[in-house]
């Protein structure tokens, strides 16, 4: 990033040296509002939705990285090797201004009995950095998708197990959790034992059919809210408005994973996974582009109900309060959406 491109170079480059030099979860706090304020500031000059999302959460890897170094020094952690995933948005990179946490953690075992051990040592730590995030304004994870957690403190022998069963047998809960968890991060410690989970679980999906069909099925029930007459589609229990997570975003991070996932690709954000398809013409290149210009059009409108704290969730959003280029805007988008589960359909043969 340099000042032609983005004006708030100075502003992020003092921030990102404050939470360096952090000495306290306070200080950390405040630093998380800062960067929060920047992004409502980035995306209220027009940055883009990637460079917003981007940046914070590149802000918050930060903040995340020198909070488990402030923990560390308190507890006596083992001496075997361990890695903090972000999962999800902060795995794809994708955080918006109202995100929950959803991480894990990873570490080396000789065996099971020592993974038990092992175990057993890093959870207060790990419990205490999600407690610590909390109150720098990372909400618990509802479903408890957390390191602090034992089901998401595990070793890489334990991870690679559950990924390997999730793969095998894609039942309802194994789709829900390969979502979420397939978007792994390394943001702290080893990153070696990620890059060596993300090349096992490379090699368990590529051409797996039976697997991405299933998943298939799975993101096809969530529908872009479209209309037979170029408008919105939305019935009377969403009181007007469009929830823009599930029928918005979710599509494409949901295709883009897919797509990726098959092809046997490492990248976890969803431009990046739609750009690397493109270019190995998995798709057209040509579709690829459309569906990241349509998937960050989807992004900045979420972005500014966020910011004016219209969107109530942070992703309801209300088409007749859109402006008419905003409106069009996301209705093409939405589009795009369609057309990607409509490939999706049509390559694995599925029936509606």
């Amino acid at each position: 990033m340099n000042s032609e491109v983005l004006p708030h170079a100075g502003a992020v480059a003092a921030t990102s040296a404050r939470i360096a030099g952090a000495a306290d979860v306070a200080t950390l706090a405040a630093c998380a509002t800062e960067a929060r304020d920047m992004a409502v500031a980035l995306h209220q000059e027009e940055a883009g939705a990637a460079l917003v999302t981007g940046v914070l959460s590149r802000l918050n890897d930060a903040i995340v990285v020198r909070l488990l170094d402030l923990l560390a020094l308190r507890f006596r952690l083992p001496p075997t090797r361990w890695c903090w995933l972000g999962l999800g948005s902060e795995g794809r990179l994708e955080q918006t201004l109202t995100t929950d946490q959803d991480n894990g953690l990873v570490f080396s075992a000789s065996d099971d009995g020592e993974a038990r051990r092992l175990r057993e040592l890093f959870l207060p730590f790990a419990r205490e950095a999600n407690q610590a995030l909390a109150e720098c304004g990372f909400p618990l994870c509802d479903g408890e998708v957390m390191a602090g957690n034992p089901r998401w403190c595990l070793s890489q022998s334990e991870w690679l197990e559950g990924f390997t069963a999730w793969v095998r047998t894609p039942e309802p809960e194994a789709l829900l959790n390969a979502a979420i968890f397939f978007d792994f991060r390394p943001l702290a410690g080893a990153g070696e034992l990620a890059a060596e989970l993300r090349r096992s679980l490379t090699e368990l999906t590529r051409g797996n059919e039976i697997f991405l069909r299933m998943m298939i099925v799975n993101a096809l029930a969530a529908q872009p809210p479209l209309g037979r007459l170029r408008d919105f589609a939305i019935g009377p229990e969403a009181g007007g408005s469009i929830d823009l997570k599930k029928f918005g975003s979710r599509i494409f991070v949901d295709a883009a994973r897919i797509l990726a996932l098959g092809a046997g690709m490492a990248a976890t954000g969803t431009a990046d996974r739609l750009c690397a398809v493109g270019g190995a013409g998995v798709v057209s290149a040509a579709d690829a582009e459309a569906w990241i210009h349509a998937f960050h059009a989807v992004q900045g409108v979420r972005l500014a109900a966020q910011a004016t704290g219209e969107g109530r969730s942070g992703n309801l959003v209300d088409p007749s309060r859109l402006n008419d280029f905003d409106r069009r805007v996301l209705l093409e988008a939405l589009r795009q959406a369609r057309t990607m589960q409509q490939l999706l359909r049509s390559r694995y043969h599925i029936e509606t």
